[in-house]
């Protein structure tokens, strides 16, 4: 698990050192002049100067391709077909590409750079994403490390989603960045809450937005975003339902449960988090809140290393072991998980061990 995250990593990196430094080339250098993109046989069609990549291209028409990197070429998720225009596949974009995909001219956006006239196709939805102003009604400490962001629409000041999906944040240019860009969060709210957004963001070292949202936004202040976008939502059936998040990765299944909550569902429920440390678990007082309006509904916490000094009586192990030891039967169930790679792959494996199969899980990947 660690060397498949490490690799990981490694090619986040190398990708985004690559792509940086071939944006800037084509920056300072080249000069392409005015370029012509057709989308979706002209469906759309509007003329640009070229040099720029074809992710933040259609971003500057209102055309919002899901990303969850910002454009570092390192989440795979921006993904459209280019007919023409688009030049050899790069080393950037192989780690994300399948030989069916690259086969079917399948690029990333955010490495494709418009040199030339270029034609593309898109699903159709991502045409009715929209862009939202809104402002930052609060901001609030989860734990330690875990702000929960909520954000008062403005203009349009009502949205509709689902819960579970999630919202594209924009990030306005700072220190080194001399251009704004966008993350993609998961709202925690419930989908019955159309006035508003709400995310739960964890503080990563040296991260561009978390050090934005963690360290320099206010209450007040005026936020742009987009979306909705995913299709991490919770199946319209009667199955059984298995959560497993940890960290940030709360953010969907809560937003998710709040709705199931609202809505009186009885349909069997239980949420695993994990959590490093007890310092680490939080919402607890509104997990029990659920619990009791939502009877069939059960929140198990486990905590991988209890300190000297915490005061934990809740299960205690890697989140899978966990799984693995209260998970008696999972034939019949439906799973949604919310976290890294690593995490992602690991509880897979228990669960399709206790019978359930890949084609009733559900996941949403950190990038």
């Amino acid at each position: 698990m660690y060397d498949f995250i490490i690799s990981t990593g490694v090619i986040g990196i190398i990708g985004a050192v690559l792509a940086a430094a071939l944006e800037a080339a084509h920056r300072f250098i080249a000069n392409y002049g005015e370029c012509e993109v057709d989308i979706n046989s002209e469906k759309r069609v509007f003329r640009i100067e070229g040099g720029g990549s074809l992710l933040s291209s259609l971003s500057n028409e209102k055309i919002f391709i899901p990303s969850a990197c910002g454009g570092r070429g390192s989440c795979g998720l921006c993904k459209v077909k280019v007919e023409a225009g688009a030049g050899p596949v790069l080393s950037t974009e192989t780690p994300h590409l399948s030989p069916d995909e690259i086969k079917n001219s399948v690029r990333l956006s955010c490495q494709v750079k418009i040199r030339n006239d270029v034609r593309i196709h898109i699903p159709d939805e991502l045409f009715y994403i929209k862009e939202f102003a809104g402002t930052v009604e609060s901001i609030r400490d989860l734990t330690y490390d875990i702000k929960e962001l909520r954000i008062k629409l403005v203009e349009p000041d009502t949205i509709e989603f689902k819960s579970g999906q999630y919202m594209q944040l924009t990030v306005p240019e700072y220190g080194d960045m001399d251009e704004p860009v966008y993350r993609a969060y998961s709202m925690s709210n419930p989908q019955s809450d159309q006035n508003h957004v709400e995310f739960i963001i964890r503080y990563v070292p040296e991260g561009f937005c978390t050090t934005w949202v963690h360290k320099m936004l206010k209450e007040g202040d005026e936020v742009t975003l987009n979306g909705p976008h995913g299709d991490f939502y919770i199946r319209d059936t009667d199955r059984p339902v298995i959560m497993i998040a940890g960290g940030s990765g709360m953010a969907p299944m809560k937003g998710m449960l709040l709705n199931m909550a609202e809505k009186g569902s009885e349909r069997p429920t239980v949420f695993f988090f994990g959590a490093h440390n007890a310092k680490d678990v939080y919402h607890m007082d509104l997990m029990r809140d659920i619990e009791s309006r939502m009877k069939s509904f059960r929140f198990v916490p486990a905590v991988s290393k209890v300190l000297e000094d915490e005061a934990w009586d809740g299960e205690r192990g890697r989140i899978t072991d966990v799984i693995d030891t209260l998970t008696e039967n999972a034939v019949e169930s439906e799973a949604y998980l919310c976290g890294s790679p690593g995490m992602i792959k690991a509880c897979v494996g228990v669960l399709t061990k206790k019978g359930l199969s890949e084609e009733r899980i559900y996941y949403d990947k950190f990038a």
